[in-house]
This record gives C-alpha cells, sequence and structure tokens, in this order.
C-alpha cells in the first residue's frame, strides 16, 4: 500500500462536530462489520527468506503495539513463516510478554547496535513463547543508552538495518516493536523496513498523533530509505458497543481509506491473561476472537 497523504489538519480534529454526529442513527452501525471481506488463504513457500523487516510504530504508547507484535508474529509462523521479533523498545515490553526475563540477560540488542565484536546471532532467543520458529531479539533498558550513543555514530540512522543484514535470509518476517517516541531508535526501525503497521487505539487522542507519525514516515522515506511504505493502519482495542469507537474507527477509514486494514482487534480480557502466560494468544487462547483476529491480520499482510 501507498504511504497516504494526509494532513494534520484532516486527523487532528475529527469529532469538531461530535456533538452533533454522537446521536446520529447512523452511529449505531458498525462500520469494522461492514468492511469485512473473505481472505485469501496464504501459499505455502519452497524456501525462506530473504525477510521482509516491519516496523510496528506509533509514538502514542499503549496503543496495542508490542501485543500486536507478538500475535501478529505467531499467527505468521502458523501459516509457515519464520519469524524474528526485535524488541527496540528499552521498556522490553516485548520480551517480558514472551516470558524472557530481559534483566538477566547479559546481551541484548544493545550490544548488537552497539559492541563490534557482538553480532545479532549471540543475542537471539530462540523458539520464544511456546511456539517453534518464533525468535526473539530481545532489550532490556540499556537499550535507552543507544539513543544517546548512536548520535556520534557514522551512518547512525543505518545501525540497525546493519545489524540485521546478517540474519535476514533465515527469516521470512522481522518484526520490529518500537519505543512509544519518534527518536533515533524509532528512525533506526524505519530506515531498516520495508513497511510500517500503525496500531491506533480507537480513542480520539491516539487518532490526532497519527497525522505526525506519517509525516515522519515521508521524511525517512524521502532521505534514506526510498522503499518504505505504510503497510497498513491496525484498529486496535475496538469495542463496537461505543459510538466513540464506531466514530473513531469512521473517522480512520474517511481519512486512510483501503490503507487501514479489514481486520480489527477488539478490546478483550484475553490479551492482558497472555502477558502473565508469555505466550501469544494464538495458543495461550487460540480458539478467541482475538486469536481468530489475529491470524486474519497475518492474511492480510502476507497478501500484501
Amino acid at each position: 500500500m501507498a504511504t497516504p497523504v494526509v494532513t494534520s489538519s484532516a486527523v487532528a480534529h475529527p469529532y469538531a462536530d461530535a456533538e452533533v454526529e454522537m446521536g446520529a442513527p447512523a452511529g449505531r452501525v458498525d462500520p469494522a462489520k461492514a468492511r469485512q471481506r473473505p481472505l485469501p488463504t496464504p501459499k505455502p513457500l519452497d524456501r525462506h527468506g530473504p525477510a521482509r523487516i516491519v516496523a510496528m510504530c506509533n509514538q502514542k504508547g499503549g496503543v496495542g503495539k508490542t501485543t500486536s507484535t507478538i500475535n501478529l508474529g505467531a499467527a505468521l509462523v502458523e501459516h509457515g513463516r519464520r519469524v524474528l521479533l526485535v524488541d527496540l523498545d528499552p521498556q522490553g515490553a516485548l520480551s517480558v510478554g514472551l516470558g524472557i526475563q530481559s534483566q538477566q540477560l547479559e546481551r541484548t540488542v544493545y550490544n548488537a547496535l552497539m559492541e563490534r565484536h557482538t553480532t545479532l546471532r549471540d543475542v537471539i532467543v530462540r523458539n520464544v513463547g511456546h511456539v517453534r520458529g518464533l525468535d526473539l531479539a530481545p532489550s532490556n533498558i540499556d537499550l535507552s543508552a543507544a539513543e544517546v550513543q548512536l548520535v556520534s555514530e557514522v551512518a547512525r540512522e543505518q545501525s540497525l538495518l546493519r545489524v540485521l543484514a546478517e540474519v535476514r535470509q533465515e527469516y521470512d518476517y522481522v518484526l520490529i516493536d518500537c519505543q512509544p517516541s519518534l527518536g533515533l531508535l524509532t528512525v533506526n526501525a524505519l530506515t531498516a523496513a520495508q513497511g510500517v503497521i500503525i496500531p491506533l487505539e480507537c480513542e480520539f487522542f491516539s487518532l490526532r498523533g497519527v497525522a505526525l507519525l506519517v509525516d515522519t514516515i515521508d521524511k525517512v522515506k524521502e532521505r534514506l530509505n526510498p522503499s518504505l511504505e505504510v503497510d497498513g493502519i491496525l484498529a486496535t482495542m475496538y469495542d463496537s458497543r461505543t459510538v466513540h469507537a464506531r466514530e473513531v474507527f469512521s473517522r480512520v477509514v474517511e481519512a486512510f481509506g483501503d490503507t487501514v486494514f479489514q481486520t480489527v482487534i477488539t478490546r478483550t480480557v484475553r490479551f492482558p491473561e497472555t502477558t502473565v502466560a508469555g505466550q501469544p494468544i494464538t495458543t495461550w487462547a487460540s480458539t478467541s476472537t482475538g486469536a481468530q483476529a489475529y491470524r486474519d491480520l497475518a492474511k492480510e499482510v502476507l497478501a500484501l
């Protein structure tokens, strides 16, 4: 999908006339269900690699980036793909969500980025979350130092791209869980990636920041990575029972059109449970609506 051209004014105030619209009869219609279409069955692979690198990115925290990275990765594995997850957030939520005690690790993504003699292979944890074929490059608070130390490096924006190059042939997808900011680590992820998935909570304040993120993506595309595209915007934490969520989703589709994934991730208590279990929802609650949603998302991603 091509990067959408969106100005801040297009999404900054989607509820300018909200007082009128909230009570409209159309608000009772579930716009997410209205967009549902049959999804193609992914074809099996003859061989693995080179990986398509995808950055899961949104500068706002708490929108479902980490949850989506884990569960999309696990769903892709179910379709026969080899997947590497990269934790590029110093908070290490991706690592914790897969049962890895990253504070106890001797080497993490930080070491691979900053130490000449440490490679990504030295860092990778294999078959995480009880999923064979799902690997993880973990991180912890040490990674916060990289934001400062990379400033003085030559080709600092390409540091992650260089690190990923040595393992790219081993995987079909590399999913990068970005930190909730538009700093140098996130720019590294965007420089390394071919695609960006933007998880967007179906809530007004989440929508306001998308224009800023799209502007950053456009700048990286222009100056550092001409092949970068927005793969799609993923609506998360959707609750069709509320007029607010339905209105936000409708405005997202209005602003971004076909760039919005058909798959919508609804709210469910199962997601917090999977974090405690250290497993993806596809294995922890394999028959749940959340698990099926990420399987559908995987089909959309594979069809790109």
